[in-house]
């Protein structure tokens, strides 16, 4: 109890500090800290001068005292550098370690690396900037952007260290946690220590075996998203499958969070940007839009500045001198969740607050916001909490739906072979239950193979928080030497793709490696090389209930719909792959879609399809 009690202050005041410091760009603050030292020695070197002057009447000129100053400041900065580099190498053979490989880079400061994962991130394929550095120097290697030290790494048992076995001592880190903090505050996902246990705790229990079902929830969004969908389609237009999971997604979430339903499916679909005398996605106006379309798209762009923030690392506030880049879209964020929480505040209050029974608290009809205001009825670690689990529930089931059906349109085979499970299952009109899942095995290997392919975090980093070693990615090499506060970036993405960990097929669409001889020769003896849903102390909490959302979904739409296919015409032209892509490497040359990443994996400009009605005619 005090542990939790201390969990909780510490998130008020932090949240707290956050909200005073909006008031500043990020970049001022940043530049403050490094300016002002750098004033106070020059103030320093001055007061120097003088005394020397007037003890022993030294004369300076003040010429000769302004180049000490100008010169001393980058010499002591590089000497710091050089000791700290040197520092690091004796360290490592202390240790009986070795550094990895340096990624080096061409220009000063190698910023021409940050510049390339900018461009990766912004134009080009997720994780075209790490291919050919894996492919260099091996799967662990380290870059210096500013001469701050960074490690990237696909090895699955590096990462396994990271996420498992060394676990106190790989967090997310202040860095991490200062760009994410506009955002996601304090909670589950970006907490360490004290903190994380604590919100970790609050959130278990609502994730156990008999609340993950939720059936009737699904069954209820996934009807009315598959009517609005056949509506448009017998209209003759083409529908954004993203955009409709994820209004669905958002419904589910919502509806299983809050008690209540935003009613994202409400809302009219859009319309494709070639379809005449509608309007398109593009084009909604504000006043044609609902608070939930508001609320997913500001969610959505602020993201996006994050994931720009974390390839920007420690200098990203340089980048942010005159505004909180997050601050606009996460004002309509609070606009929608605010009124939620001080509802679910209210009806707490009303019914009175009693005593906290930490092993029974919730019940089955409490929503996961009730059971949270059991343990705090602060507005400002509830907001940061429910928008953590929100994000986890909405985007990453929506990115795997997304896909997964992108891949089922450009693999007829197995959609045909998915949908005759489905009819020997469970019919063509008949709910689907947790038993029938469970039994339908080709239907976790499509969405297993689509996890393996386009895991919704397909990036993620960790901090180191004192030396240590980790594992070389080759047996016969001594271990790898980690300085303290070192980011280590890991790509399952990369890892999900790699010949060396799934064989010479890695990059196919197979969802049979799953259920063949495969899957006893690279899953089970090195499970680490399959993280869609993370690993270790960490791992996803509502991965059950992913899978059974997912699971859910498609079912009813392959009942529904006998046939899909990709209208390439109705996705925007910006958001088409770029010509350059053809002839090259991997899945790149065969996308017919632009994969890309904010905090999550996403289709630039949506994933538009048309397909035909099933007859429902049961064998």
């Amino acid at each position: 109890m005090q542990e939790s009690a201390l969990a909780l202050l510490m998130a008020s005041s932090r949240r707290s500090f956050r909200f005073n410091m909006s008031r500043w760009a990020p970049g001022i603050p940043f530049l403050l800290r490094y300016t002002v030292p750098l004033v106070a020695y020059a103030v320093i070197i001055a007061q120097v001068s003088r005394l020397l002057s007037t003890a022993w009447e030294i004369q300076i000129s003040s010429l000769f005292m302004w180049c000490i100053i100008v010169l001393s400041a980058p010499s002591f900065v590089a000497a710091r550098i050089i000791f700290r580099y040197w520092w690091v190498a004796r360290s490592a053979r202390h240790a009986g370690a070795i550094l990895p490989p340096r990624w080096i880079g061409k220009s000063f400061g190698h910023l021409d690396v940050l510049g390339e994962m900018m461009h990766s991130l912004d134009h080009g394929y997720p994780g075209d900037f790490a291919w050919p550095t894996f492919a260099e120097h091996g799967p662990i290697a380290q870059t210096d952007i500013l001469w701050d030290r960074m490690y990237i790494t696909c090895d699955p048992q590096v990462i396994k260290t990271i996420l498992a076995t060394d676990f106190d001592n790989f967090i997310k880190g202040e860095i991490f946690s200062g760009f994410m903090s506009p955002v996601l505050g304090t909670g589950v996902f970006n907490s360490d220590g004290e903190m994380w246990k604590w919100h970790r705790s609050m959130t278990r229990p609502f994730f156990s075996k008999d609340r993950i079902s939720h059936f009737e929830l699904f069954d209820k969004h996934s009807n009315e998203a598959l009517r609005k969908m056949a509506e448009r389609l017998s209209e003759g237009h083409a529908v954004d499958f993203q955009d409709l999971v994820s209004r669905f997604t958002l419904d589910c979430s919502s509806e299983f969070l809050f008690g209540s339903c935003v009613d994202f499916l409400r809302s009219p679909l859009p319309f494709s940007h070639d379809a005449t005398g509608f309007l398109s996605s593009s084009s909604l106006s504000p006043d044609t839009t609902s608070s939930a379309i508001a609320f997913a798209k500001a969610f959505q762009s602020a993201q996006h500045v994050c994931a720009q923030r974390s390839w920007r690392g420690w200098v990203w506030p340089l980048y942010e001198m005159f505004e909180d880049k997050t601050s606009r879209h996460m004002c309509r964020v609070d606009q929608f969740l605010d009124p939620i929480i001080r509802e679910a505040l209210t009806r707490h209050n009303e019914q009175g607050s009693g005593t906290i029974n930490y092993e029974d608290a919730d019940s089955e009809e409490d929503t996961f916001l009730d059971n949270l205001v059991r343990y705090t009825s602060d507005p400002v670690v509830l907001h940061d909490e429910v928008l953590n689990i929100l994000l986890a529930g909405r985007d990453t089931i929506a990115s795997s739906l997304t896909f997964a059906v992108y891949l089922l349109c450009m693999y007829p085979a197995v959609l045909s072979r998915l949908r005759k499970e489905i009819h020997d299952v469970v019919g063509l009109s008949r709910r689907p239950t947790y038993e029938d899942i469970r039994e339908m095995r080709y239907l976790r290997a499509v969405i297993n193979e689509t996890l393996r392919l386009y895991p919704p975090v397909p990036f993620n980093i960790r901090y180191s928080v004192k030396d240590c070693v980790i594992p070389n990615p080759d047996p016969k090499g001594p271990p790898i030497f980690v300085p303290a506060n070192t980011p280590v970036s890991y790509y399952p993405f990369v890892m999900h793709r790699s010949t060396a960990y799934w064989g010479p097929d890695a990059m196919e669409f197979d969802p049979d490696r799953f259920l063949d001889d495969r899957l006893q020769k690279y899953l089970v003896p090195n499970p680490f090389i399959f993280l869609p849903f993370n690993a270790g102390p960490r791992i996803c909490l509502g991965q059950q209930f992913a899978y059974n959302e997912i699971s859910f979904f498609l079912i009813k739409l392959l009942q529904r719909f006998d046939t899909m296919e990709l209208d390439l015409e109705a996705q925007p032209s910006a958001s088409r792959p770029p010509a350059e892509w053809t002839g090259a490497w991997g899945r790149k040359n065969v996308e017919k879609i632009w994969p890309k990443v904010h905090l999550t994996m996403y289709a630039n400009g949506g994933l538009w399809v048309r397909m035909t009605a099933s007859g429902k005619e049961d064998a």
